[in-house]
Parts: C-alpha cells; sequence; structure tokens
C-alpha cells in the first residue's frame, strides 16, 4: 500500500509539474500573439495613411488650376514645374526697356531676333552671356514686354521660364507648348553645368537634333556668365584625361554652338554706369543735384568693387530710401509723409 501510494504521489507530483508548466506556456503564446496583432494593425495604419496621401495628392493634382494649350491667353507669361504643369505669372518683374543702358547693339539684335520669330518668320536660339549684373535677364523680360505690345504680335508671345535644375525637364515642355497656337520664348536664367552633370544633353537635343526637334513656335533664350556653359577647370580636366581631348572637350563645348546668337555683355565704363544712374533718376523722378549724384554713385561703385547695371540699381534703392522716395510709376514719386 506504501508503495502504491508513493507510486501516486510522484504521478501526482509530475501531473502537478506539468501543471505548473502549462500557464508559462499559455504566456507565451499570448505575447506572441499580441505582438503579431500590433504588428497587423501597425501594417494595417500605414496602408490607410499611404492610402490617404495618395487621396490627397489626387485631390491637389485635381484642383491645381493646369494649363492647356487652349488656356495660353490668360497670361503673358509663365513658369514651368518639372511635374508637369505651367504656373501663371501674374506680374513679371522686368524694369523698361529704356531703362537698359550700354548695351544697345546687343538689344538692337535681341529685339530684332525676337520680332522675327514672334510674327512667324525664322528666328535663332540666343545664348546671353558676360559680366555679371549687366542686365542679360532684364534684357530679355524687357524684349519679350516690348515686343508682345505690338500691333503685329498682340500679345501672342508667351514667356516660359524653366529653372536650370529642371532643364531635364525640357522635352516634357516641349511636347505641351507643340501645336499651340501662340508661339513662346523658354527662357532659362543663369544656364550652367558643373562637374558630372549630363542634363545638358537633353538640352542639346531640344536645341538642334534628335527625331522631333524644337518645336516651330518655341525658341529657346538662356543667360550665363560663361560663354560655353562650363568652367574652365572641367573643360581643362576633360583635356587632360580623356584618350582623345579634342573630342572630349567638342562634346560639351558643342552645346553653345547650337544658340545661334551669342550675345556678349561686358563690363560697363564709368560713363555709363552714371547714366544708368542718372536714366533711373530721371524715370522715378528723384531730385537730386548732378554733381552730388555722380559722386554718391562712384563712392557706392567703389565700395561694391565694380560697376554694372545691378550696382547702379541698388544705388537707387538705397538713394531712394533715403529721400523716402517709392519707386512706384514712371517719372512720379511720392515722398513719406515723415520725409
Amino acid at each position: 500500500m506504501a508503495k502504491s501510494a508513493g507510486k501516486r504521489s510522484k504521478s501526482s507530483s509530475g501531473r502537478t509539474g506539468t501543471g505548473a508548466r502549462a500557464p508559462r506556456a499559455a504566456k507565451s503564446l499570448t505575447s506572441k500573439s499580441r505582438a503579431a496583432k500590433a504588428h497587423t494593425k501597425s501594417r494595417a495604419a500605414q496602408e490607410r495613411a499611404a492610402d490617404a496621401l495618395e487621396t490627397i495628392a489626387a485631390l491637389l493634382k485635381a484642383n491645381r488650376p493646369a494649363v492647356t494649350p487652349a488656356s495660353f491667353g490668360r497670361a503673358e507669361a509663365y513658369t514651368w514645374h518639372p511635374d508637369g504643369h505651367l504656373a501663371p505669372v501674374a506680374q513679371v518683374s522686368r524694369v523698361d526697356l529704356g531703362l537698359l543702358q550700354g548695351i544697345d547693339r546687343v538689344r538692337d539684335i535681341l529685339i530684332e531676333n525676337t520680332e522675327r520669330f514672334a510674327t512667324g518668320l525664322p528666328a535663332n536660339n540666343a545664348l546671353l552671356w558676360g559680366a555679371r549684373g549687366m542686365g542679360k535677364s532684364s534684357l530679355v523680360k524687357a524684349v519679350h514686354a516690348s515686343v508682345n505690345a505690338r500691333a503685329a504680335v498682340a500679345g501672342n508671345l508667351k514667356l516660359i521660364e524653366i529653372h536650370r535644375e529642371d532643364i531635364e525637364s525640357l522635352p516634357a515642355l516641349m511636347g505641351l507648348l507643340r501645336g499651340a497656337r501662340e508661339r513662346f520664348i523658354v527662357f532659362c536664367d543663369d544656364l550652367s553645368f558643373d562637374g558630372n552633370d549630363t542634363s545638358y544633353k537633353s538640352l542639346k537635343a531640344v536645341l538642334e537634333g534628335g527625331i522631333e526637334g524644337r518645336p516651330d513656335n518655341v525658341i529657346l533664350y538662356a543667360t550665363s556668365n560663361r560663354r560655353h556653359l562650363l568652367p574652365r577647370d572641367m573643360m581643362e580636366n576633360e583635356r587632360s584625361t580623356a584618350i582623345n581631348p579634342g573630342e572630349a572637350v567638342e562634346e560639351k563645348v558643342s552645346l553653345s554652338d547650337r544658340f545661334g546668337l551669342w550675345l556678349g555683355f561686358h563690363r560697363c565704363s564709368q560713363d555709363e554706369y552714371l547714366a544708368m544712374v542718372e536714366g533711373y533718376c530721371r524715370h522715378y523722378g528723384i531730385a537730386a543735384d548732378t554733381e552730388t549724384l555722380r559722386l554718391d554713385a562712384l563712392e557706392w561703385a567703389t565700395t561694391r568693387g565694380s560697376r554694372s547695371g545691378r550696382v547702379a540699381w541698388q544705388f537707387i534703392q538705397d538713394l531712394a530710401g533715403r529721400r523716402g522716395v517709392r519707386l512706384t510709376a514712371k517719372n512720379k514719386f511720392t515722398k513719406n509723409k515723415r520725409a
């Protein structure tokens, strides 16, 4: 009986031990189940967030004022966005053509080229290169306004700005403009290429080449401080490391060759700089003694270390601010009440 009791006792203790381990296993299974449920919820939340973002993006795209070839008449200028739409510019930042001094020759050439293009005659793409601050981009915008206001053009010439970093999307822009009844100046300010940048190849294909080529109703104007759009050290590096140095440089330099017009801008003389200052004063009605104005303008240029149209405009802004004159209307000025 004692032995039987002992067996039952061991058996009982064994069952008790097994029963003691069961809760631990159950807890482990519960933890894994909870983790699996949490993971499932997390994935579901991520999917809902992704769906919500896609919905928001679709709504924003639907509500964006898209521009189609039939609606170009709403504005005279646009900015191009690489996601495929044109944003109308309410007011173009420009100066009057008459205020651009010291660039008479290149001004006349660009006006003639632009007028021929606007009236449907053959015209060349133009590269405006040279000294900084000498009115390259200002001339493009001023010429566009001047030509667009002529009776023969009647506002049919549109200006579209494309940023340097968006050059690779230029073929998409050409596809949008192709077939429109309006004519377009596609304008890229401060165009240049550095290092291993290969986006210039997209520009080359659009300028001259490719199966489709440049649409007949599109012309390209670009400004740059560099004549060949590439820094000199980059060209020298191409020449020194290539198997055939001449071919390596030709590949890069041939881009600027595809602009039919090269319009050079050079540093202005002292007399030209002073003529710019005096022209701004007359335009905005800033009364000043001629001798004092000249001395102040020359001192301003000396502190900047250069003479240019940009420096002249910066001086005029400073002078008008000190005199309490608002640069608002041509040949008119309004003084502050405190002045």
